[in-house]
This record gives C-alpha cells, structure tokens and sequence, in this order.
C-alpha cells in the first residue's frame, strides 16, 4: 500500500541516494526556522546558517528513535484510534536527565501500521498529546529498512556474524540498502518539520539511523547533533566487509558527539575511521575526540542506565506480591537461577541450558535443589535462524528435564509467551542467582533490573513477611561479550562458550557464602543506582552542549556528493586563495618572493612518479626567467633529486632536507645551514630505526645527508602508530644530550640538528633581500603539511619587523581545506599549477608586432 508521506521511495537514482522525493508536510511547523520555510526539505548546499534567524523559545530536545515511545490501539466500536505512553521506553525514561523547563520532542514510527487516509489526523493527535511526531514508513519500505536492511544485514554483522554462504546470513542487498536510505530520508524531512536551528539539540538512537545525520547536516550545517548507539560496534576486520561501510562511517562523523556503551566498542569505531578513512584521535581533558576536516567530533563511553522508579513502582503492585507467594510456594527448598532473554541466536541460549545440564552431571547433590526458570522474550526478528535457535532450545530442555527431572521437580522451566512486568520482576525478586549467557549483546539491561528487585520495596518486604533491615543479596553470572560486564566488576564473568567453567561459574554463585552475595549485591546496586537512565541522558545532554560550542565561530564549506557529503569547519578569515586576486597583486608588485613546498603541492603525494610534471617546469622557469622574481623550492628532499628533477630552472633558489642545504641557483654552490655538522649521532639512530623497522611490517627508513626518517605509511595502521609513539619516546630518551631534535610527523619520525627548519629558509632568503635593498612587496608561500607552517609564520614574522613602510601582500596558502596558519587555501595539487601558469603569464607577455604586422592579424581575424 502507498503512504501519503512518501510514495514510490525505491525509484532511487542509483548514482545519487540524495535524490530522494521530499515528502509533503503535514503538521503545522511548530518552532520554525524563519525564512526558509518555502526551502525547508531542500538540500541545497549553503555556505552555512549565519542567515537563519529562529524564533525565541525555551531549551528543546529533539529525540529521534526508531519507534515512537507509544502504544497504539484502534478502537473497533468507533474506529478511532486510541494511543498512550509506553512507560517501558528507554526513550521516554530519559526524560529525567533533563530540567522540567525542557521541552522533549519524539521523532519516529509508530508500532501500528495507519491508513494513509488516517495519517493526518493521527499526526495532529499524537502531536498535540504527546509532543510526537510519527513518520509513516511506507509499509514496503519499512518491512526492507527494518525486517531486511536492519535485521538481516547491520544486526547480524555488529554482532560479528558474516555471510560465509547463504545459509548463514542474508548477502548484502543493494535494494534493502536503498530502502535503508528512503527511511532515513523521511525521518529527515519530519526533523525538519519542526526544527529550531538556535535552541535545539537532536538526539538520535541506535543503528536504524546511522545516515541520518548526513541528511541533517546537509541542510543545516550547524545543527547540534548527538548519536547514541545501542548495540556493539563490530573490530575492523569485520566492519570493513560492508560495502557501504564509509556512508556509515561519514554519517556518524557528521554528528557532534556520538555515545557507546564501552570502550571495547568505542576502540573498534576509532580503528574503523583510522584504516577507512585515515582519521586520528586524541584525548582532550578526559574526552576522546577525532579531528575532521577542522571539526572536532567527540566520542563519550557511558552504559545506559535503568529507570528506578518505573521499576520499583512495579514491585509495589498487588499483582506483583501475589505473584511472588506464588513463586515462593511453588519453588519452596529450591534455588531459582533465572535468565531472561530474547529468542536469538546472539542470546547464547543453548550453551546457558547445556551448561546447566553440565551442572547436573558434575554436581549430583544440586538434583532436586535448584531450577532454572529461562523466560523467553518474543524475538525481535525473524528467519530461519530463529527457528533453528527455537527447536534447538526445546529438544535440550525437554532431554534434560527427562533425565534429571522427578514427580514435582522440573529442573529447567521453559515460559515462552508474553510476560508481563509484574510476573518477570517477581522471578527476579525470588531468584537466587541471575545468569546471562549472551554471546555477544550490546548492553543487556536484566543483570540491572534483577539487582534491583532484589534490593526489594517496603511494600514488597511486607508482603514477604521480611524485616526492613534484613540483608540483602543478589549473585550474577555475566558474559565477558555484554556491555553491562564492564560495569559490574561483582559479578561472575564467564566465556558463554566454555560450558564447564560456566557450568562452575553457577555452582560458585549458588554455594557462595551470604556475607559475599551482600557485598556483591551492595557494590552492584550503588552503581546501578547512581547510574541510572537520568543521569546517562543528563551526562550525554551535558557533553553535547560542550561539543557544539565552537559552532559559530568558524565558517563552514559543504563537500562531496550524497551520502559522501561532510562539512569542512575552518577560521572565518581562512578562504580559498583566488587566481585573479594573486595575479592582480604579482602585476602591481616590483620585488617578489614565491616559495614553494614539493610533495603535496607540485607533485600529488599519492604519485608514484615524483618528477615534477612538464607544466609544474614550464612555469618555473618562467618565472625564474623574471629579474623581479626571487623563486625557492623549500622541501624535505634530498639536494640530489630536486637538483636532478628541477634542472630545466637555471634561476630557481633550493632548499633540501628542511633547509640544511640551500642553493641560490643551479650555478651556485650548496651551502649549509651553519648549525652543527657533527653527524655521529646517525651512529645511534640509524641501529635503532633498524630494530623498529624489522619488527614493523610495511615501515622503511629514508637516509638524508643531515637527517634520518623512520616511515610507517605502508605499515598496519594501529600497529604503525603505536611503534611510532614509542620510537619516539626511545630516541628522545637516548639523544637527549645530541644536538638533534625528534619530530614525529604524518606517518614519520623524523630526527634532523637542531635548528633546521623551512621557517628558517624562508626568514634568510627575506632577511637577505631586505639586507640587498630588494624588500619584496609580494610574497607567495604555498605548501601542505606541517613544516610548512613553520614559513607561514617565519614570513609574518620577519617582514612585520622591516624598518620599511613598504606595504607587502603576502598569500601563505596551504594546500587542502584544513586548519592552518596560512590565510588561504587552494584544494589540490592542480589548483597550485593553475596559480603558477597565472603568474607565469603575467612574467611572459605575448610579444608585441610592429604597427603594420599587427593590422594585417587583426584584418585577419
């Protein structure tokens, strides 16, 4: 069936997923954005949202989830719908991290499908109501996006399970994936609807919206947007198997701050930007946080917590106290070991009852003195799998019952149905033990919920016939591959595939001493306590704030086509340097000084082939031709290969190694820099490089005549990094009475004599110019990494001191939209050539004709 919303969504250009229908508004615009109304769905790149004026109002917060947090149920006498909070909702819980003065907006689906013809109507009902607004999936692309692209694709492979063959897990699917990107899409354009760019801060949860922000940020570009993930982020070597693995990566890049629940999962995400997309982190005060194209995106690492007072009010129920007389009745004389899972693969059901059974056959005297009471969650999913998990589950619960069970005593009971909260919490509140056996989950919330029920209420106690002060405990075994592990350092961690030692794990929890279950059980609950759901929304809230502070305070650039797109964030006076300005300035100059770094700037640093290209020649010696002109190429090369691949330039200056060796021009001599020429140290460094080198795989090591460098670019990434940090740290130790310095670079470590800089070069060449009466009134420096800022700040600094009054144009360019102290940039290598043959056209005009040669062309033309 269509929806009103948004109809024929997979009739998406296969070139472009950006280039998606937009979809019709049906609710009144609430907290509008003033003057883009009429463009709202739009994606039009702008330079940024200085024009935006929004409207005054109080702190919102926009949540956007899958599911709205609703129960939705139509009535069959009136045909009405009917809808109410879901009080079980994580989403509606974290509501109290937030001040009361806060207003909380819900973007996402309803659990019931709406008639089309009922979609606007209930849209202005649950608006109103519940400060909801829903998205109406189209009932094709939903069951793709969530039953396919969601379950079967992105839930299985961030739990670490690949497609080996059909049988075992569904191949990526071009069109789920399509289906995967309209519904982000739509959940877009009803953000949109109601978004206030100034007072608002989106929230979004979880793996169903990873491209999400890529649509958000698009459209605004300081937007301030969070992203929590709830379940596990897979290690590289499995991430990297998704074909669409960098659009998820540049999604989640587009946010401001994005949450984990450990730093195992942190750890992977890291790993993925660094191998895919090059990216480095660093800790700042305490906060992880990755450099993209200038802006900063942090990562924070905080477990969700539970919502203490939804639960506690449960146990207070009179449904609930009969329950657990009912229980304490049944299972008199018996420990209860309880687990509560889903029906699924991950949830390691089979290996949790084999290894109970285990227990049986290793620990006779437990026959007829303990139960395993296994409630089963519907699954979430569905799918062969499933069904095999299912059948597989029943035949070891019916063969051990069979086997070890007797007239009233069932060693493991299977209730796979529905239950409600009162019923689970009463099995909670009675049971001895509680294990999660789960091979690999993102979180699990039952070892928290179980402590608490055993913590107990007065009411609860009262209907036990308890004393307030009695003592109380609570024992967890816990897989070492769930989230909560980390978090709670009391419990019993067990490898869920090594059944015997799970099997002992259980035998240890229901035999420990009662002094240490209440020490566990008091370790557990304070945290589980003060680490409730508001105070994981609060600490998430406070941190995003804290990330979109510097929104405005630089200008921002759009690049990249779709779901490649991401935002370049730079100082605002730092813009692209304009070939006709420059050349406008060389004309009106008399005395000029241009130079120029090697790699990165007039060879591409990807190039194999590192001679400089036959237009790169052209225009220097056309420009050194110019007696007006003082021309260098200021590089970390060797003298020999730029004096080999610059030798058609007979006038043009060179600076090797960093400077340690200029030359004037080709007919003069080398000359070196005056520092030390005391070389022994290459005596020590080189046997150390040597030993990182053999222990690095893909690492090599450049011999200059002044320097040496240990280069990791080839190496494994991580691996490289890390041997590069403690390469470092040993040269500093050892050469600490050298007269060299240590610099670690861009996949380098590099140690020169001290002093050698290209900012050096840069002063000497305009201190010397000065010094001759040839003060230049242009300047041109262009290079890409980072010794290059060293001469963006020696030519500040040298010609701000001339006595002259002679006013200078300097153009420091760096190459690439990044964070430098050059005033301008220019995108690639090609850019700079373009400048070059400028400039180099200005120093050669065309050649004039006599009077009656050029009458006789121009009667021609």
């Amino acid at each position: 069936m269509g929806s009103k919303s948004f109809g024929n969504l997979l009739d998406l250009a296969s070139g472009n997923l950006m280039d998606i229908p937009q979809t019709p508004r049906s609710l009144p615009r609430v907290m509008t954005v003033p003057g883009i109304i009429s463009d709202v769905d739009g994606y039009g790149i702008s330079d940024g949202d200085s024009d935006v004026i929004s409207l005054p109002c109080r702190e919102r917060k926009i949540i956007v989830a899958n599911f709205l947090p609703l129960n939705g149920k139509k009535d069959s006498e009136t045909g009405k719908w009917k809808f109410s909070l879901d009080n079980d909702s994580p989403m509606l819980h974290l509501k109290d991290g937030f001040s009361p003065e806060t207003e909380v907006i819900y973007v996402g689906s309803l659990k019931s499908h709406v008639d089309v013809s009922e979609q606007d109507e209930v849209s202005q009902k649950v608006f109103e109501e519940f400060n909801c607004v829903p998205t109406f999936l189209p009932q094709d692309v939903h069951k793709k996006f969530y039953l396919g692209f969601c379950k079967q694709q992105l839930w299985p492979l961030f739990h670490y399970m690949l497609p080996m063959c059909p049988d075992h897990g569904e191949r990526f699917d071009r069109g789920l994936w399509q289906a995967y990107v309209s519904a982000n899409k739509i959940f877009a354009d009803k953000v949109m609807g109601v978004i206030n760019l100034e007072e608002d801060y989106i929230w979004i949860h979880d793996y169903h919206l990873m491209v999400l922000p890529t649509f958000l940020r698009r459209r605004f570009h300081r937007v301030k947007l969070g992203f929590f993930l709830h379940s596990p982020f897979p290690s590289s070597e499995i991430y990297r198997t998704l074909p669409v693995r960098e659009e998820l990566l540049r999604g989640l890049l587009n946010c401001d701050l994005i949450g984990f629940h450990t730093f195992d999962y942190a750890r992977h995400f890291l790993s993925c930007c660094c191998r895919m997309l090059g990216l480095e982190y660093e800790s700042k005060r305490g906060h992880i946080a990755l450099d993209y194209l200038g802006r900063t995106v942090f990562l924070k690492i905080l477990p969700i917590g539970i919502h203490m007072g939804r639960l506690e009010s449960i146990l207070n129920l009179p449904a609930t106290a009969e329950k657990l007389k009912e229980i304490q009745e049944k299972y008199r004389g018996k420990k209860i070991i309880l687990g509560v899972d889903d029906m699924d693969i991950f949830k390691g059901l089979s290996l949790k009852i084999l290894a109970f059974e285990h227990l049986l056959q290793q620990y006779p005297s437990m026959i007829g003195k303990i139960v395993l009471i296994q409630i089963v969650n519907p699954a979430r999913g569905s799918g062969k799998d499933v069904q095999e998990a299912k059948k597989e589950t029943y035949y070891t619960v019916k063969r051990i019952n069979e086997r070890y069970g007797s007239t009233g005593y069932e060693p493991v009971v299977l209730i796979d149905r529905p239950v409600p909260r009162f019923e689970k919490s009463a099995y909670y509140a009675m049971a001895e033990c509680c294990i999660v056996n789960a091979v690999r989950d993102g979180m699990n919330l039952v070892p928290y919920k179980y402590t608490v029920c055993r913590q107990g209420t007065p009411d609860m106690d009262k209907s036990l016939g308890v004393s307030d002060d009695s003592p109380r405990t609570s024992t967890l075994v816990l897989s070492e591959f769930i989230g909560c592990s980390p978090s709670l350092s009391g419990a019993i961690r067990v490898n869920p595939w090594d059944v015997d030692a799970v099997a002992d794990s259980i035998y240890s929890a229901v035999t420990m001493s009662d002094f240490e279950k209440q020490l566990r059980h008091k370790k557990h609950y304070h945290y589980i306590s003060t680490h409730d759901v508001g105070y994981w929304a609060r600490s998430f809230s406070q941190d995003l704030e804290r990330a979109s502070r510097d929104h405005y305070s630089k200008r921002c650039w759009g690049v990249g086509w779709g779901l490649s797109f991401r935002l370049v964030a730079l100082s605002p006076n730092f813009r692209r340097l304009s070939v006709e300005q420059t050349v406008s300035a060389y004309r009106r100059s008399s005395k000029r000084a241009i130079f120029l770094d090697y790699d990165g700037t007039l060879v591409p640093e990807t190039s194999i082939v590192k001679d400089p290209s036959a237009e790169v020649i052209s225009a220097l010696k056309a420009l050194c031709s110019d007696p007006q002109n003082t021309i260098f190429i200021v590089s970390g090369r060797g003298k020999l290969s730029l004096s080999e691949w610059l030798a058609p330039c007979e006038n043009l200056g060179i600076a090797a190694e960093h400077g340690y060796f200029t030359r004037w021009s080709k007919s003069s001599h080398w000359e070196t820099s005056g520092f030390s020429d005391d070389l022994e140290w290459k005596k020590i460094v080189e046997p150390i490089m040597r030993l990182y080198t053999e222990t690095t795989d893909g690492s090599n090591i450049e011999a200059k005549e002044s320097a040496l460098v240990w280069h990791h670019q080839d190496a494994d990434p991580d691996f490289g990094s890390c041997q590069a940090k403690e390469l470092l740290d040993h040269l500093e130790t050892v050469l600490v009475n050298e007269p060299v310095v240590v610099n670690r670079g861009h996949q380098i470590v590099e140690v020169k004599p001290q002093g050698v800089s290209k900012g050096l070069v840069t002063g000497k060449v305009l201190s010397r110019m000065l010094e001759e009466g040839k003060a230049p009134d242009f300047v041109v420096c262009i290079g890409d990494d980072r010794s290059d800022e060293e001469m963006f700040e020696s030519i500040s600094t040298t010609l701000s001191a001339q006595s002259s009054a002679m006013s200078t144009e300097i153009f420091a360019c760096t190459v690439g939209r990044k964070p430098s102290k050059a005033k301008y940039f220019l995108d690639e290598v090609s850019d700079v050539v373009k400048l070059l043959q400028g400039l180099a056209n200005t120093s050669s005009p065309k050649p004039r004709y006599p009077s009656h040669l050029r009458v006789s062309f121009e009667s021609v033309v």
